[in-house]
């Protein structure tokens, strides 16, 4: 992906969700963070207003699911 679009800038926000995901599949927030500064590829998501983050966390390679609220201007996090 050559260019990334305008809310891949605004501010992160977690979902309860995956901060259980974070529990569960022992990664931190600032690892999560790492990889979305990181992230080698975006698309589309099968649920409409969703995409897909493609990054790496050792070697691993990890799909992010993010949905963007345009009306907080926040990229909430739904999973990982």
């Amino acid at each position: 992906m050559t260019a990334w679009p305008d809310w891949w800038e605004w501010e992160i926000e977690l979902s309860a969700h995956v901060l259980k995901r974070m529990v569960d599949r022992a990664f931190s927030e600032v690892e999560l963070r790492s990889m979305m500064e990181s992230a080698e590829g975006l698309h589309a998501e099968a649920l409409p207003g969703r995409w897909v983050v493609v990054a790496k966390l050792e070697s691993r390679q990890w799909e992010i699911i993010v949905e963007p609220d345009a009306a907080d201007r926040l990229l909430v996090v739904i999973t990982a």
